[in-house]
C-alpha cells in the first residue's frame, strides 16, 4: 500500500493566519478501518485520524510531515515528508485596472490578485471620495476581475480557507467616469449681431448632482472663465470661432466638448414693419406686423406719431406677440429687443395708416391744385 501526505487545497503558499488541513491517503487500502499515526514539528500530540487541521498556522508549524496506518493484517510505513514552509508575512492583495478612466457610457474591468498562491475569492470595494466609508460591491467572487461603470476609488482583498483567511487590502486605485460635455447657447439665437450680449453653456450630461470645475478653450483670450457660463457682454467680430468646454469632479471627468461655432455679424439688424392694408375702414382696425429678417427671440416695441414733425409716443413695449392691431390713423413703427441688457435693432421704416372719416367734407386750399380730407381726429389725408 503505497501512503502519502497531501494538503487539502492546492496552495503553492502558506500565510501565517491560514487554516490548513493535511492528508494521510493510502491508495490500496480503501474499505478498511484505519489507524493513523502522524510526525509533525513541535507537537506532542499529533491526530490520530486521516486529517490533520491546523487552525491559524504560524511560522513554528513549517516543517515536515509524515504518517503511516495500520489495520488488520495491513501495514503502511511512514510516508514521505511533505515540507510545510509558513510564511510569517501577511499577504496584500493587488488591484490593477486596465484603464484609469471609464468611456462615456462604457466600462473599465479591474483586477484583483495575489502573487505566488492561489485558491483566493475576492472582495471588491468602492468609496465615494477619500473620507467616505467603503461600501462593498462584490464579495467572495471566484472570477479575479469586474467590470465596473461609475467612477470612484476601488481597492480589493483576497479570502481563502474556512474560517477565511484574509490579505491585506490592496493599494487603492482611482477610477475617473467620462462623461459627455455640451457647449450651448443660452437663447436659440439664430443669428449673433455685434454689440449683443451672449452666455454660452457648458452642460455636462450624466453629471447632475457633482459639483464640478470647467475649463474653456475660445478665440482671444488668455483668461476664460472657470463656470459652467461664458458671458460675452457686448459681442463682436472678434469673438467669432469655436468654443469648447470640458469639466472634472469627484473622479468624474468630461474630454473636451464638440466645438459651437460662434458666428457674430458686424451689421446691426433692421427691424421691417409692415401693414395689412394702409387705410383704416369706418370702424374697424389694421393688422400691423413687425420682424427681424433671419434671426429670432426678439420683443418688439411699437411707436406712432401724429405727423412727420411729431415726437413719436411709444405705444407697447417689450411685446413677445410681433403682430398688433391699430385702429387710429398715423405714422407707425417699430423695432426688435432682445437679451439681458437688451439688445435693440435700427428702427424701422415708417408706415402710414390713414383712418376713413364717416364724417368728411372737402375745401380748396388757397393753392388750388391741393385738397385734403378732415378727420374727426384731425389727421389729414392729402389727397
Amino acid at each position: 500500500n503505497r501512503i502519502t501526505v497531501k494538503l487539502q487545497h492546492s496552495w503553492s503558499q502558506i500565510f501565517t493566519g491560514d487554516t490548513i488541513t493535511l492528508r494521510c491517503e493510502i491508495r490500496g487500502g480503501e474499505g478498511k478501518v484505519w489507524k493513523y499515526e502522524w510526525t509533525a514539528p513541535n507537537t506532542n500530540s499529533p491526530p490520530t485520524s486521516s486529517e490533520y487541521r491546523i487552525s491559524r498556522v504560524s511560522v513554528s508549524h513549517s516543517g515536515d510531515y509524515r504518517c503511516r496506518g495500520s489495520s488488520d493484517y495491513l501495514l503502511t510505513g511512514w510516508s514521505d515528508a511533505f515540507r510545510l514552509t509558513v510564511s510569517s508575512s501577511k499577504p496584500r492583495a493587488t488591484l490593477t485596472a486596465h484603464s484609469s478612466v471609464i468611456p462615456a457610457g462604457g466600462s473599465v474591468t479591474l483586477s484583483c490578485s495575489v502573487e505566488g498562491s492561489a485558491g483566493w475569492k475576492f472582495d471588491w470595494f468602492r468609496r465615494d471620495s477619500q473620507f467616505s466609508g467603503a461600501q462593498k460591491i462584490g464579495a467572495g467572487t471566484s472570477e479575479h476581475t469586474i467590470s465596473i461603470s461609475e467612477g470612484g476609488i476601488y481597492y480589493c482583498r483576497g479570502g481563502r480557507g474556512d474560517p477565511v483567511f484574509s490579505t491585506e487590502d490592496s493599494a487603492p486605485v482611482t477610477i475617473q467616469k467620462q462623461v459627455l460635455a455640451v457647449v450651448k447657447l443660452q437663447h436659440s439665437w439664430s443669428q449673433i449681431f455685434t454689440g449683443e450680449t451672449i452666455t454660452l453653456r457648458c452642460e455636462i450630461q450624466g453629471g447632475e448632482g457633482k459639483v464640478w470645475k470647467y475649463e474653456w478653450t475660445a478665440p482671444n483670450t488668455n483668461s476664460p472663465p472657470t463656470s459652467s457660463e461664458y458671458r460675452i457682454s457686448r459681442v463682436s467680430v472678434s469673438h467669432s470661432g469655436d468654443y469648447r468646454c470640458r469639466g472634472s469632479s469627484d473622479y468624474l471627468l468630461t474630454g473636451w466638448s464638440d466645438a459651437f461655432r460662434l458666428t457674430v455679424s458686424s451689421s446691426k439688424p433692421r427691424a421691417t414693419l409692415t401693414a395689412q392694408s394702409s387705410v383704416i375702414p369706418a370702424g374697424g382696425s389694421v393688422t400691423l406686423s413687425c420682424s427681424v429678417e433671419g434671426s429670432a427671440g426678439w420683443k418688439f416695441d411699437w411707436f406712432r406719431r401724429d405727423s412727420v414733425s411729431s415726437k413719436a409716443q411709444l405705444m407697447r413695449g417689450n411685446e413677445a406677440n410681433r403682430v398688433i392691431s391699430v385702429s387710429q390713423g398715423g405714422l407707425y413703427h417699430c423695432r426688435g429687443g432682445r437679451g439681458d441688457p437688451v439688445y435693440y435693432t435700427e428702427d424701422s421704416s415708417d408706415v402710414t395708416v390713414v383712418e376713413t372719416c364717416e364724417f368728411t367734407f372737402f375745401f380748396i386750399s388757397a393753392k388750388l391744385r391741393d385738397h385734403y380730407v378732415f378727420c374727426a381726429n384731425n389727421f389729414i389725408q392729402q389727397l
